[in-house]
């Protein structure tokens, strides 16, 4: 079997946030949410790791965050930058965005050579999750099979403003469809989301929803490097500024066209992420509170 991969996203510079939210302190320790993900994946047994970085941040990510994990890890930089683009496709004039999740995790085609999970730096997914992603990417399947850890969208949501999610639909144990909503806000223990942002539809707070957490064969750099283009076709022209290649659209037409087959990895744990500058404090009580639990000791992989 080969060493599994960890790819952490972190190109995003936290335009909602207001700064470089990857390398924010949660803790006196000077500890980011990163931290507490590297943490979690070394004792689950996670020894390769690819940061998804821009050269914008390449100094401080470093400095910050790459270098420390250099001694536990074996580690490469990876750019999602906007001219990272299949031959024939130009930047739009005035695009700043990047391309998303699915670019993201497409540029890694050259850098990662087995199965690889896929987390956010900024999301904090707790230990359970990096146990079951490892323990899934470990067992012989084949390259086609791949796994999702859903959390309950009720555990995912900030009372600060509206979340993006991945709504899923699960039979058997299976995921069979997901489909992205931008534009999420709680709602007590339930939440609704908008299209158009005047109207907005229930959405139960027991929805089982991606929060970028996956397990992936091989295969899927494949195919989010080859269905780039057609996406780029097809929907670039009608939203050039903000149309943004999702990973899940891909898992999802693997899935609708019975290329491969998404476990549904269930998990309890509450979701704690820095989506705004308002969620920070929660965030800092939340880590506090489980190192007062002992789930965390007081340095981490420093």
């Amino acid at each position: 079997m080969q060493q599994p991969t960890l790819v952490i996203l972190s190109a995003g510079m936290g335009s909602r946030f207001g700064g470089l939210k990857q390398i924010k302190a949660v803790d006196d320790h000077g500890h980011a949410i990163i931290d507490f993900s590297l943490f979690d994946a070394y004792r689950a047994g996670f020894r390769k790791v690819v940061f998804v970085i821009k050269h914008e941040i390449e100094e401080d990510f470093k400095a910050a965050i790459g270098l420390r994990m250099e001694k536990y890890f074996d580690v490469k930089y990876v750019y999602q930058q906007l001219d990272r683009l299949p031959a024939g496709l130009t930047i739009p004039e005035g695009r700043v965005k990047p391309w998303g999740t699915g670019h993201a995790v497409a540029c890694c085609a050259d850098v990662v050579d087995g199965p690889f999970a896929v987390i956010n730096a900024d999301d904090f997914y707790g230990q359970s999750a990096f146990s079951a992603l490892y323990d899934s990417l470990s067992a012989d399947r084949p390259e086609n099979d791949h796994a999702m850890i859903a959390y309950l969208l009720r555990n995912t949501v900030t009372e600060n403003g509206s979340v993006a999610r991945g709504i899923c639909q699960v039979e058997d144990g299976y995921l069979t469809d997901v489909v992205e909503r931008t534009h999420i806000e709680k709602r007590g223990d339930d939440a609704a989301y908008t299209e158009d942002g005047e109207h907005f539809i229930p959405l139960s707070g027991d929805s089982p929803v991606s929060m970028n957490c996956w397990a992936f064969g091989r295969q899927m750099l494949d195919e989010l490097v080859a269905r780039f283009p057609a996406w780029y076709e097809q929907n670039v022209s009608a939203n050039p500024l903000k149309a943004e290649y999702f990973l899940p659209f891909v898992a999802n037409e693997l899935i609708q066209e019975k290329l491969a087959s998404v476990r549904v990895l269930p998990c309890t744990e509450t979701w704690y992420g820095i989506t705004y500058q308002e969620d920070l404090p929660n965030v800092i009580r939340a880590i506090a509170a489980l190192r007062a639990q002992g789930v965390y000791p007081e340095t981490l992989l420093d």
